[in-house]
């Protein structure tokens, strides 16, 4: 029927898998549950759909997916809602820090090479006249004159 993750049949030009489009009787008919359900599921917090300026709901292809897991994991792992909530909420916090964890090896990627930069800099402002000097054990009597 649909792609996975590509614009599928129905959808409008330039539309992705994070568009909302579908009306709720759409969305009830693509997901295989009853209109009054997804509903329930928007109460609950367990799909967000998107808003119309007048409130209309408006589903993308991700809410459809969200909406069969719900389904899938009530049905046939027989998880309460209030369990398949806590799954949702969990997975959104995973894929938030999995983020933020790529976000944050990018800046220290980035610092790396800032301090590889410093460094080469440093390295090529030595004096080219000095010459380097080996140290020894030694031991060198200082004496004075008066």
């Amino acid at each position: 029927m649909f792609g996975s993750g590509s614009p599928g049949f129905g959808m409008p030009h330039g539309a992705d898998e994070d568009t909302p489009v579908f009306v709720i009787s759409v969305a009830a008919q693509l997901s295989g549950l009853h209109a009054q359900t997804l509903r329930s599921y928007d109460r609950m917090g367990l799909v967000s759909p998107g808003r119309t300026t007048g409130g209309g709901r408006r589903y993308s292809m991700r809410d459809i997916a969200q909406l069969r897991e719900v389904q899938r994991l009530s049905q046939s792992e027989g998880v309460n809602l209030a369990g398949v909530k806590r799954i949702i909420d969990l997975e959104n916090q995973v894929e938030a820090l999995q983020a933020r964890v790529t976000e944050l090896a990018e800046e220290l990627s980035a610092a790396y090479a800032a301090a590889e930069q410093a460094a080469a800099a440093v390295h090529a402002s030595y004096r080219k006249d000095l010459v380097p000097f080996r140290q020894q054990n030694a031991l060198v009597v200082w004496k004075p004159t008066r």
